[in-house]
């Protein structure tokens, strides 16, 4: 479980031996992982990668799977030619490589990427989902950025002291531990997650 003492508890589980469908790009000065579907369509998805990188195997599987359901989906080097984390590193050394590598300053690389699916894309309706770090830093941006239609956070650290009344855009994820950091509830109910009327959630999925 994510907390101040370990933002981001990731472990590499499984590598999958897997190639991928999509095909990397190059957006302004960010590399890129994009899958897209064989119908055109106005929805896109941000992946955000874990500690592990935007060239994970594992990453780019929920990239073309996301393209495989309808969706326009990218999976972006947040960590900006940065070295992602090596299972086999130090792990006493990992708070310092975290310093680096801080998920609240990516809004810069969102507005990138938000711009090549609006105007590369076409894109019209976007949604970001992210994994560990990536998670962290999907709580970052859904809190900032009013261009993001829908949010899910798989794990990573969100600081339930943020000042709440940004939360005019919010993820699945943010409103459960605000809540049950609240002890306001042990379960919630879909129809009380919507934050926003573009955001529909579908047996735990969400849907733009």
């Amino acid at each position: 479980m994510a907390n101040e003492a370990r933002p981001v508890p990731c472990d590499i589980g499984d590598r999958f031996e897997y190639g991928g469908l999509g095909y990397e790009v190059q957006v302004e000065y960010i590399k890129a992982y994009v899958c897209k579907p064989s119908s055109s369509t106005e929805k896109a998805v941000i992946v955000i990668q874990d500690i592990f990188g935007w060239q994970l195997p594992n990453t780019r599987y929920i990239v073309d799977m996301l393209a495989a359901n309808g969706y326009v989906a990218i999976c972006p080097d947040f960590f900006v030619g940065q070295k992602p984390w090596e299972p086999s590193d130090d792990w006493s050394t990992f708070n310092d490589w975290l310093k680096t590598r801080d998920t609240n300053k990516v809004d810069r690389e969102a507005d990138v990427v938000l711009k090549y699916l609006k105007e590369q894309c076409s894109a019209k309706k976007i949604g970001v989902i992210g994994f560990c770090w990536g998670g962290s830093a999907v709580h970052h941006l859904m809190l900032k950025n009013p261009e993001l239609k829908a949010g899910v956070a798989i794990y990573g650290k969100f600081k339930i002291h943020a000042n709440l009344s940004r939360l005019a855009y919010v993820s699945l994820c943010t409103w459960i531990q605000l809540l049950r950091a609240h002890n306001c509830v042990s379960y919630i109910r879909a129809q009380e997650l919507r934050p926003h009327p573009a955001l529909h959630i579908y047996n735990c999925g969400l849907v733009i």
